[in-house]
């Protein structure tokens, strides 16, 4: 059975007031920037306020433990989603916080000389850290080249040398919308003993994602671009290198044990990079999120998104004045430009009609020089949109410029 998005609209309640919001139709495509959330993840993030509040870890008490078993339940549902096991699920506060948990906590281990590869592509969580890093420790920065907008098995290798330790890659690009062939980047990167560290911020909720499969040793994402909750997010990450991995905060819970002399004794892994209360409500409605995408079905849900951006290109390109810079990607993102209108005016334009896009430079300020323009917009597809969705995006794309004529008269 396809995916319907009308009987889905069913389960979210933004779309519960007639399909409008402030008096104009509702036409949502920054799904890459964040998503609506279904009740059932509603219902279970506020169960955690409404019938068992206590914090958890801390209390040996009836209702202490029944938040352990929910927050812990919750790592387990997460771990079965990505085909990892339960002690390699750290709960973070959304994919800044765990990409800076993993380049912060490999800082001891590299030195003058090291490279770590990036790409032009990346979002600034997948970029600032590493600069960061990479000055207190003397490591090198160098870029994987892109071709035609995308990664390939070729522009690593030309970059790949003994010297890499860390390749850092999002699976899918927030603005080009490319799909990377992860499980063979990983394996080039692993042939010269570097660490592969994949930000699935724009994939996991997208695609299903195996971490066995692509054998990664880091993987991070954020909840609220899945239909889950802000402010929860997710470091997967091999034991044994989790094991290996500093901690970025200390305080409360992560430690087993500590002296006045200074000497400490961290918990096991996760819970040694879980320091102070966490987001135990996030969590639960994080798990929520993973079983409602798994019940629908990725496939479907791929399937859905790439027949919604095809339409979206072609009437795009049809219209004769718009420029697309990923017309052949494969996941829901679609990054154009209105033909002599500034990217922000264009979207503020589609705004005014009530379709709302993301403009500008989406936080991957390295992509101008690529693209050889200072902003896009972004369109970005989910599961509830519709053809009517597209279709508006069309149509009011088309007289963004005449409006604008208009308006500076």
């Amino acid at each position: 059975m396809s995916l319907d998005p009308l009987l889905l609209r069913k389960d979210f309640p933004m779309y519960r007031k007639d399909g409008q919001y402030k008096g104009l139709p509702l036409v949502y495509l920054d799904n890459a920037a964040t998503t609506f959330k279904p009740e059932c993840v509603l219902k279970a993030q506020d169960s955690y306020y409404l019938d068992f509040t206590a914090n958890a870890h801390r209390g040996d008490y009836a209702l202490a433990h029944d938040v352990d078993v929910a927050y812990e339940g919750a790592r387990k549902t997460i771990a079965r989603f990505l085909n990892a096991k339960e002690d390699e699920i750290v709960f973070t506060s959304g994919d800044t916080m765990g990409l800076n948990m993993v380049a912060y906590g490999l800082l001891p281990l590299l030195k003058p000389g090291d490279e770590i590869l990036l790409s032009l592509e990346e979002h600034a969580s997948n970029v600032l850290p590493w600069f960061e890093v990479s000055r207190m420790s003397g490591a090198i920065i160098k870029y994987i080249p892109l071709e035609n907008g995308r990664i390939t098995e070729k522009a690593l290798k030309s970059v790949l040398t003994n010297k890499t330790k860390v390749v850092s890659l999002a699976t899918v690009s927030n603005v080009l919308g490319y799909v990377l062939d992860t499980k063979r980047l990983c394996a080039l990167a692993h042939s010269v003993g570097a660490i592969y560290v994949e930000d699935g911020a724009q994939s996991v909720p997208h695609m299903k994602t195996d971490v066995q499969e692509s054998d990664v040793d880091f993987l991070v994402f954020s909840g609220h671009k899945m239909c889950g909750p802000l402010g929860i997010g997710v470091l997967y990450g091999k034991r044994e290198r989790l094991s290996s991995l500093h901690p970025l905060f200390y305080g409360g819970e992560m430690n087993a044990r500590f002296d006045k002399e200074g000497k400490l004794s961290l918990s096991d892994v996760p819970w040694r990079f879980e320091a102070g209360t966490q987001n135990i409500a996030g969590a639960i409605g994080l798990a929520k999120a993973c079983e409602y995408l798994q019940d629908i079905g990725f496939d479907k849900i791929v399937e859905h998104e790439r027949k919604l951006r095809k339409r979206a290109v072609q009437g795009l390109l049809g219209n004769g004045n718009c420029v697309v810079y990923n017309p052949d990607a494969e996941s829901g993102i679609v990054t154009f430009n209105v033909k002599n209108v500034f990217a922000q005016d264009a979207a503020g334009y589609l705004g005014s009609k009530g379709v709302f896009v993301r403009s500008g430079q989406h936080c991957a300020k390295l992509l101008p020089e690529v693209l050889s323009c200072q902003a896009t917009i972004r369109a970005s597809i989910y599961l509830y949109n519709t053809t009517d969705d597209v279709d508006a995006l069309i149509e009011h794309s088309k007289h963004a410029e005449d409006f604008l004529d208009v308006f500076f008269a």
